[in-house]
């Protein structure tokens, strides 16, 4: 678990980073910045229970997707060079480091208690999860924040956030959101790439150690 000068200091590479987003008005990260810090984001856990169960979690799993991405990004140009104006730098690291915008506003710091392995009770801080503020799924509420903030997004970054979750993706019980998946997926090669940086951060980056 990181302390708060490993959380400050994360909190200035995400920044450092999205400012190199290249978005054509420059304020639009400003007033990004400021909502994400309003909603909670630079606090909040990247999970209640699985990864990055801690403060600050959330920023670190977004700069992992990010890293992760932008190995993935420089590998597959090295084959597929044709794809570099597909793969711009700019959106995937603003795909990366937004894609869980989402959970900014879901998670609530609670105190429960447990028996120790000597059998005696003890305070334990752990979070809840409250979806009324803005329940609207997973992939397309950080796209609908974002948005809501004023923060520019191209067609390629809204897809690869919004699809991020792939099969994971609950609403994926329809055909009609199936057949969007894959036509996203075949639209952008940036859908798949958040995918695979996604999945691969939070499972091997951050994974647990039994």
């Amino acid at each position: 678990m990181p302390d708060k000068e490993q959380i400050n200091k994360e909190k200035e590479e995400f920044i450092a980073l999205l400012r190199q987003s290249e978005r054509e008005d420059e304020q639009d990260v400003d007033y990004l910045l400021e909502d994400l810090e309003e909603w909670g984001f630079f606090k909040a856990p990247a999970s209640r229970s699985k990864h990055n169960c801690f403060e600050g979690g959330l920023v670190h799993h977004s700069l992992n997707v990010c890293k992760m991405a932008l190995l993935i990004r420089e590998q597959v140009l090295a084959e597929r060079p044709d794809l570099e104006s597909l793969l711009p730098r700019s959106s995937v690291i603003v795909a990366s480091l937004l894609h869980d915008v989402c959970k900014s506003n879901i998670y609530q710091r609670v105190v429960r208690k447990q028996k120790n392995e000597v059998g005696i009770w003890e305070s334990y801080e752990t979070y809840n999860i409250d979806y009324t503020a803005l329940p609207l799924g997973h992939g397309e509420k950080s796209v609908i924040m974002l948005l809501r903030s004023g923060f520019e997004l191209t067609e390629d970054e809204i897809l690869a956030i919004r699809w991020h979750m792939a099969a994971w993706d609950l609403s994926l019980h329809s055909q009609e959101m199936v057949g969007s998946l894959n036509k996203a997926s075949e639209k952008s090669p940036l859908v798949s790439l958040i995918q695979a940086a996604d999945q691969m951060a939070a499972n091997l980056m951050e994974r647990k150690m039994m």
